[in-house]
């Protein structure tokens, strides 16, 4: 004798599983919620500024390096070669020169904030790899 069908059990079942789907259905709306608001307000990482870094290079550094030159020490510009010569060939590197400055150089770790510096050092990588043509 065959035992009879427990409409109640599997109901209860099926409204165990839709609960389920339900919660991880929700759980997965949360999530794409969080992250857009993540991507939406979240500040976004400082990109250097060239407009920013122009005017730090006229004012800071623009007396010994006009037009990406060295009225001080002729071999040390900030031609493409150059900077490729003595190991100044990164933005990170000329980040460094500039913080910590070297021989004639001053350093400006106190004159300039680190976003300063990153958007000087930017400015000068990007002149130097348009042969500082405007």
């Amino acid at each position: 004798m065959s035992s009879p069908i427990n409409f109640q059990g599997i109901y209860r079942l099926k409204l165990l599983i839709y609960s389920s789907m339900k919660i991880h259905q929700t759980f997965i709306h949360f999530l794409l919620i969080v992250t857009l608001v993540l991507f939406t307000f979240a500040s976004p990482v400082q990109a250097a500024n060239s407009q920013n870094g122009a005017k730090i290079f006229n004012l800071q550094c623009a007396g010994c390096h006009v037009g990406g030159g060295n009225i001080i020490r002729w071999g040390k510009t900030l031609k493409k070669n150059a900077l490729n010569r003595n190991g100044y060939d990164t933005i990170e590197a000329i980040s460094y020169l500039v913080t910590q400055g070297k021989g004639n150089m001053p350093a400006y770790k106190e004159r300039l904030t680190p976003k300063e510096i990153e958007d000087v050092s930017d400015y000068v990588m990007k002149q130097a790899e348009n042969n500082w043509k405007s």
